[in-house]
């Protein structure tokens, strides 16, 4: 058979099973015992939740690194290249890795049909393997109790914060996400819940397996003043621990707080100075990422974020009011048809001096029409446009130094936008 290049081999998996999703562990499971896999590294931690769980896997790796562990993080989707998925100490893993696993796992799998999602997630678990890590932080793809990520019996299960999202998949109310994402607790095993008011199916789970619980507003918490913001959190015999005075973070800091309480049940050193550093060098693309840039002779700023439903918009409307701008702040947004848009505009379109809205480059994509008709309705000032990079230009030619762009909505929003400042850097 021809080696094929990585763009191959992804064009290759997206028509490999009927549907894009199939909830279910058995065809992995099969799969992965033919490949022979085993645990990927000693250590295991895993993240669900609605919201936050890129920045809680990113937070919890880079904790882990500053104490001189070896640590990879599986997660998804990417912005711009499939490579970001897959990173051993913050590395991405190359094109020749991926394809050697995706072939790994094509001979494993005979005839048993496997989702482009589902052969990625084997063929991480391999290349972590491969790596002689001593932990992985895996980001669950949808839900938790069927998502494939859940192979893999977790050391510790964290849970970010509990919404409806993907409503077809795990259910219309709060209790049956909450039922889905306790999927991954695993008998007797610590868990740790970032929501402050989690559903009654949530902590039966946990009762149910005998799993020590911590939960935030109870076992840890924050508190965030105008220059710095404290944490405290519950250690393994139950004493109280704190960090006094840290350095405001551009990530969100709930996140910051799980990830220190899942760091102390750990039972690794508790370092004040690496814990401080590990937190403030944490960094994630596209999740309020604030980039500068030069564009006809102005030098302008965005502010990244893939937030798509109303809990991330919610967040987004309050770190905004948190920090006003000097100038005017200027919307780019763009929505998968499947997401809550009225809910998402409830908690923002007055955020904005003005919106430029584009579809998206799927066909999942809402139309522009669709988002400026429904913003109008509600008194903003919008303009739709045919493309995401059209409507940022459009907001750029407008924008003065003291402004702000805000671009945000999906995944597919902010990849386009990252692949058209990586151009504009170029052009300088």
């Amino acid at each position: 058979m021809t080696a094929r290049s990585l763009s191959e081999w992804l064009g290759y998996l997206e028509q490999l099973h009927p549907s894009a999703i199939d909830m279910g562990l058995e065809r992995s499971r099969q799969v992965a015992l033919q490949m022979g896999l085993r645990r990927p590294a000693p250590r295991v931690i895993t993240v669900t939740g609605t919201n936050g769980k890129g920045s809680t896997c990113t937070f919890v790796a880079s904790l882990l690194k500053g104490q001189g562990l070896k640590v990879g993080v599986y997660s998804s989707p990417h912005l711009v290249r499939y490579n970001e998925r897959v990173q051993v100490q913050g590395v991405e893993a190359t094109d020749q890795q991926l394809c050697e696993a995706f072939a790994i796992v094509e001979r494993a799998r005979g005839d048993i049909s496997l989702t482009y999602f589902e052969v990625g997630t084997l063929a991480a678990f391999w290349l972590f393997e491969q790596a002689a890590l001593d932990a992985v932080v895996l980001e669950v793809g949808l839900g938790g109790r069927l998502d494939a990520v859940n192979l893999i019996d977790t050391d510790m299960a964290l849970v970010t914060s509990i919404g409806v999202d993907h409503p077809e998949w795990l259910g219309n109310s709060r209790e049956s996400v909450a039922l889905e994402k306790a999927g991954i607790f695993r008998e007797g095993r610590p868990a740790v819940c970032g929501d402050i008011d989690p559903p009654i199916p949530l902590l039966d789970q946990a009762q149910a397996l005998n799993c020590p619980l911590s939960i935030r507003g109870a076992d840890f918490d924050l508190t965030i003043g105008a220059t710095s913001w404290n944490w405290f959190g519950t250690d393994a015999r139950g004493e109280r621990v704190e960090l006094l005075d840290l350095p405001l973070l551009d990530l969100p800091m709930q996140n910051a707080a799980l990830a220190l309480q899942a760091y102390l049940l750990l039972d690794l050193p508790w370092q004040d100075v690496p814990l401080r550093q590990a937190l403030l060098g944490t960094r994630v693309p596209g999740r309020l990422d604030r980039r500068f840039f030069e564009w006809q002779g102005k030098s302008l700023h965005i502010l990244l974020d893939v937030g798509h439903n109303p809990h991330a918009a919610s967040f987004l409307a309050q770190r905004l009011h948190q920090r006003p701008v000097s100038g005017k702040r200027l919307a780019v947004f763009g929505l998968l048809n499947d997401k809550d848009l009225d809910g998402v505009l409830a908690e923002l379109h007055d955020c904005f001096c003005r919106w430029a809205v584009a579809p998206l480059p799927t066909p999942r994509s809402r139309s522009g029409q669709d988002i400026a008709q429904a913003l109008q309705n509600l008194g903003a000032v919008v303009t739709s446009y045919g493309s995401v990079v059209l409507a940022l230009e459009a907001q750029c030619a407008q924008a003065t130094a003291d402004d702000e762009i805000v671009l945000f909505g999906s995944f597919y929003c902010v990849a386009e936008a990252l692949e058209w400042l990586a151009g504009a850097s170029r052009r300088k």
